[in-house]
C-alpha cells in the first residue's frame, strides 16, 4: 500500500472517529426520594429504542471482604461474567434463588475456578448460607449504557449516541420489590433527567 493510500484510510478513520465523537453526548441523571433526598446505589440506564446495543466484553467482580459483599450494589450488561474473590479467612457459600440467575458457589476460599455468567436481565439477590447477614444486588441490563448513583444521588452516562432511548432507574429500596421507573429520552447534545422514588425507610 502507498503512502497516499495510508494517509487517506488514517484521514478517513478519524473523521469516522471525530464524527462518532461529535454525536455523542453525556447524560447526567438525579435521583432522589419523594422528600428529596439523595439516593445512592440506584441504578440508572438507557435502553437504545428500536436499534441493537453493543455486547459486553467485560468480567466483574464482587468480593467478600469481612463478611460482606462488596459492593452492595451492581450493574451489568446480560451476557457478562462476575469473579466472586472470597478475601475473608473463613470459607462462604455464595447463592441466589433470583429467577434472573439461580446458582451457588458452595464453601470455598480464595477466587472460585470460574467466573458466573448473567445471561438474562432482572435483578438478582445474593446471600452467604453460612453469613445470614451478607447480602447484595446485582442488576442486569440490556445495554452498555449504565451507571450508578453516588452519595450525592448523581450518576453521569457518558458518550451517548444520540437518539432515542429509554431511560431507566432500579433501586434495591423501592417501596414497590423490583420496581423500575423510566422515561423518554431524546439526545441530541448533553442532557439532564430526575427521578423520585418511594424508598423504604433505610
Amino acid at each position: 500500500m502507498s503512502l497516499h493510500k495510508h494517509q487517506v484510510f488514517v484521514s478517513s478513520a478519524l473523521f469516522l472517529l471525530a464524527s462518532l465523537q461529535a454525536n455523542a453526548a453525556d447524560v447526567t441523571i438525579s435521583v432522589t426520594d419523594v422528600a428529596g433526598t439523595a439516593l445512592a446505589n440506584a441504578v440508572v440506564y438507557a435502553e437504545p429504542v428500536g436499534k441493537a446495543a453493543p455486547k459486553p466484553n467485560t468480567t466483574g467482580m464482587i468480593e467478600q471482604k469481612n463478611k460482606q459483599f462488596i459492593p452492595l450494589v451492581s450493574v451489568v450488561q446480560s451476557g457478562s461474567n462476575i469473579n466472586f474473590p472470597n478475601r475473608d479467612l473463613v470459607r462462604h457459600h455464595v447463592y441466589s434463588f433470583s429467577p434472573a440467575k439461580t446458582f451457588e458457589l458452595k464453601l470455598y476460599s480464595g477466587i472460585p475456578a470460574n467466573p458466573v455468567m448473567f445471561d438474562k436481565a432482572g435483578t438478582v439477590v445474593l446471600g452467604c448460607n453460612i453469613h445470614d447477614t451478607m447480602l447484595a444486588y446485582i442488576h442486569i441490563v440490556d445495554t452498555p449504557y449504565f451507571a450508578k448513583t453516588d452519595d450525592s444521588g448523581k450518576a453521569k452516562l457518558s458518550d451517548l449516541p444520540a437518539g432515542q432511548y429509554q431511560l431507566k432507574v432500579w433501586h434495591y429500596a423501592t417501596l414497590k420489590e423490583n420496581l423500575i421507573t423510566e422515561q423518554n429520552l431524546n439526545v441530541k447534545g448533553s442532557e439532564s433527567a430526575s427521578f423520585k422514588l418511594e424508598v423504604q425507610n433505610k
